[in-house]
C-alpha cells in the first residue's frame, strides 16, 4: 500500500485560520482508505475507511481540543 502526499496553501483550517499544510492519502484497493490531513497551526483531521465499511472521523484542534471523534457502524444494506 502506497500513499500520496499533497501540499496545499490558503485552506481554512478547523480553528478557522488560513492556513498552509498537506494531505496523506493511501488505498489498500480492498476497502482500506485513510485519508489524514495536517494544517500549519497544528490543526488534524484524519478519515479511515475500514474493510468492513465502518468509517472513523477525528478532528482535532491546534490546542488538542477534540472536535470530532466518530466512528460509524457497520454499513447495512
Amino acid at each position: 500500500m502506497v500513499g500520496d502526499t499533497a501540499h496545499f496553501t490558503d485552506v481554512r483550517a478547523p480553528c478557522g485560520r488560513v492556513v498552509d499544510g498537506f494531505r496523506y492519502q493511501e488505498d489498500d484497493a480492498a476497502g482500506l482508505v485513510i485519508d489524514k490531513v495536517t494544517y500549519a497551526c497544528g490543526c488534524h483531521q484524519a478519515r479511515h475507511e475500514f474493510h468492513d465499511g465502518s468509517v472513523r472521523v477525528r478532528i482535532v484542534r491546534h490546542d488538542g481540543k477534540v472536535l470530532q471523534d466518530e466512528h460509524s457502524a457497520e454499513h447495512e444494506a
